[in-house]
């Protein structure tokens, strides 16, 4: 069956109910026989073949033109150089007043340098004039810096025209027009080029402004608007469907009845499937019928990159994603020497040869094999360089040793101390502790050759967060 967040106890250390069928473990690592659960005649495939394996299938998504914000989250795929400097000219970073040095050299409190102003500098404006002997014009933030001005004072520094002492704001132009005339009164001497940005400051006509391979955030995005770009070539976010399977899910929201669970692994998925980069398509839970799935994931393809089930991968009566997928031997149903998520099927289907990953039913086995093979899946069509999350070194900190089957890599839930360096177990090893996993931000990693781990011991750690 395809639980989505049903416990398992005859087998709370297997990936589903039937993952644990001891008749097959497949412990044997040899090419002899053939694999009862599908796929090729051979023993156990490692967590590293499988990846390498869906890797070496998957190719980054061709790329196309799009829309700033419709290319948020995407990979560059195209060196983007500056057209104009930025910023195009020199303009005021202060409101005040654009003046010459000389006109204000030597300027106190006790005796302020008296200028007549010869009108307003706003930002955009156009028909600048021109700041001579003795006079300054009033000039606002990002306002082009007018001919003959050299600085510009802040209001602050002045007495803002009123005639008064040391002004602490500019009277609103719309209220006060008059404001743009007469005198005003400088208290402090300023430098050639105070508080004036400099065309080209930020960057120049020519220079790279972002290099292939970038991935597009929101200062990217705000850089490339900046100069000029309406339209930027870019890898697109993959597409993927996620699905759940198992005639006992329901959707969340609406009643249980007798044998029933909510679907939470598509939501789960869905939401990391996001959280990889891509755009995620949750389709409701499929039934226990070959048919059906077969039809959903037809119908799915045409909006797909990449499609992802959950339940039904293992040797059970009802496992119908091995029933419905491996008919015309597209897709490859294996058993990993991993806990949790031992049972797994990876293929390509349909006419375009859409990849697909069939997970495991428990929530921390789907959720774990999510992380180490569909996010990598995600990235490599995104055409990203980093492919998987961080890890790190850390020391366990656990009131007792952990143990771990011999043969498989084990993957526990924990919690990262990053100033300690420390690790802590979260919950238990069950694949269905759907609580546990939601407090946990890393994954701890136990070797296929370590049997039990010593508190003190170092541990590789996957980090999630």
């Amino acid at each position: 069956m395809s639980s989505s967040a049903a416990p398992s106890p005859s087998h709370e250390h297997d990936d589903h109910g039937h993952d644990g069928h001891h008749g097959h473990d497949g412990h044997d690592h040899g090419q002899g026989s053939a694999d009862p659960c599908g796929g090729p005649a051979r023993g156990l495939w490692s967590v590293d073949e499988h990846l390498a394996d869906i890797l070496a299938t998957v190719a980054p998504l061709e790329p196309i033109e799009l829309q700033l914000l419709d290319a948020q989250g995407c990979v560059l795929v195209e060196d983007v150089t500056v057209p104009v400097a930025l910023p195009p000219f020199d303009n005021s970073s202060m409101d005040g007043y654009a003046v010459r040095v000389a006109d204000v050299s030597g300027a106190t409190e006790e005796f302020p340098a008296v200028l007549t102003v010869i009108g307003d500098v706003a930002a955009g404006a156009g028909g600048l004039p021109e700041v001579g002997p003795g006079q300054a014009a009033r000039i606002m933030t990002g306002a082009p810096l007018p001919p003959g001005a050299e600085a510009v004072v802040p209001v602050e520094w002045t007495d803002g025209g009123t005639g008064g002492g040391a002004a602490t704001g500019m009277t609103a132009a719309s209220t006060a027009p008059e404001g743009a005339g007469g005198e005003v009164r400088v208290h402090r001497a300023a430098e050639a080029g105070a508080h004036v940005r400099r065309a080209g400051s930020d960057v120049r006509a020519g220079e790279l402004a972002l290099e292939v391979g970038t991935v597009l955030g929101p200062p990217q995005i705000g850089l490339l608007a900046a100069i000029g770009r309406g339209t930027v070539k870019v890898r697109p976010r993959p597409r993927v469907v996620v699905l759940s399977t198992g005639s006992e899910l329901v959707q969340p929201g609406e009643p249980l009845g007798e044998g029933q669970i909510h679907d939470s692994n598509s939501f789960a998925l869905a939401a990391a499937a996001r959280d990889a980069g891509a755009l995620a398509y949750r389709v409701g839970a499929v039934a226990d019928d070959a048919e059906s799935l077969r039809s959903t994931i037809e119908d799915q393809l045409i909006r797909a990159d990449l499609i992802v089930t959950t339940g039904g991968v293992s040797v059970g009566a009802y496992d119908v994603v091995k029933e419905a997928l491996t008919a015309d031997g597209q897709v490859d149903f294996r058993k990993l020497a991993m806990q949790p998520g031992k049972p797994q099927g990876f293929g390509a289907i349909g006419a375009e040869q859409i990849p697909l990953l069939a997970l495991p039913g428990n929530p921390v086995s789907s959720y774990v094999s999510f992380e180490l093979f569909v996010r990598p899946a995600i990235r490599a069509l995104m055409g990203v360089e980093d492919l998987h999350r961080p890890r790190v070194r850390a020391v366990l900190d656990a009131e007792k040793a952990l143990s771990s089957p011999a043969g498989r890599r084990q993957f526990l839930r924990g919690r990262y101390d990053r100033e300690a360096g420390t690790v802590t177990p979260v919950g238990g090893a069950g694949s269905h502790l759907i609580a546990a996993l939601a407090h946990a931000d890393c994954l701890l990693v136990v070797p296929e050759e370590t049997e039990g781990v010593e508190p003190g011991d170092e541990l590789e750690v996957v980090l999630l967060g």
